[in-house]
């Protein structure tokens, strides 16, 4: 899926504590998100595909990169004040990804759960399915979505379960990242 774009749709890659990101918008609204991807070139083909051309930050996406830069950075921030445009996705994908928003930083659900919560209990692959296609990574948090028993399975961005893993440590997940006995 992707969006029909606006002409003003514009794109800004940006560095954070944990490698380059991009994020695109129209009108104020991010429709478009990206994490550090090692292949040099991959993370701008990706950002301004379909036209979008690269651009100066708005004050308000300049606030919201500010806002990614401090939660990469460890101050913890949920990011749901950053508008987002779904409506390009299927009506199934924004229910999911409304879920997902919803959990807090540190925190988790399976699947399964995000499929109950949306009503549609036995849909847990569906929903992992809607995770891998999710256009605005970080932001619709799909890193905190974990398997029933919370192992790391998949992980669509780049870096794949590493980057999920990373981002769960960063937010000090329980679990992710803490030192063990053993």
């Amino acid at each position: 899926m992707g969006v029909t774009l606006d002409p003003s749709a514009r794109a800004a890659l940006f560095d954070t504590a944990i490698g380059d990101c991009a994020i695109a918008w129209h009108d104020d609204v991010v429709f478009r998100f990206g994490l550090p991807n090692p292949k040099p070139g991959a993370l701008h083909g990706w950002i301004t595909r379909g036209g979008v051309v690269e651009g100066e930050p708005t004050a308000a996406i300049a606030e919201a990169i500010a806002g990614v830069r401090a939660h990469l950075a460890g101050e913890l921030d949920d990011l749901r004040w950053i508008p987002l445009d779904l409506s390009a996705e299927p009506e199934f994908h924004r229910a999911v990804f409304d879920v997902t928003r919803a959990i807090d930083p540190g925190h988790t659900l399976g699947y399964g759960q995000v499929a109950a919560e949306i009503g549609k209990p036995g849909a847990a692959q569906a929903v992992g399915r809607a995770l891998g296609r999710n256009p605005i990574p970080l932001i619709v948090p799909c890193h905190r979505v974990l398997t029933a028993d919370h192992a790391l399975h998949g992980f669509s961005a780049p870096g794949g379960i590493e980057t999920k893993q990373r981002l769960l440590a960063l937010e000090r997940t329980s679990g992710f990242g803490e030192p063990t006995l053993f």
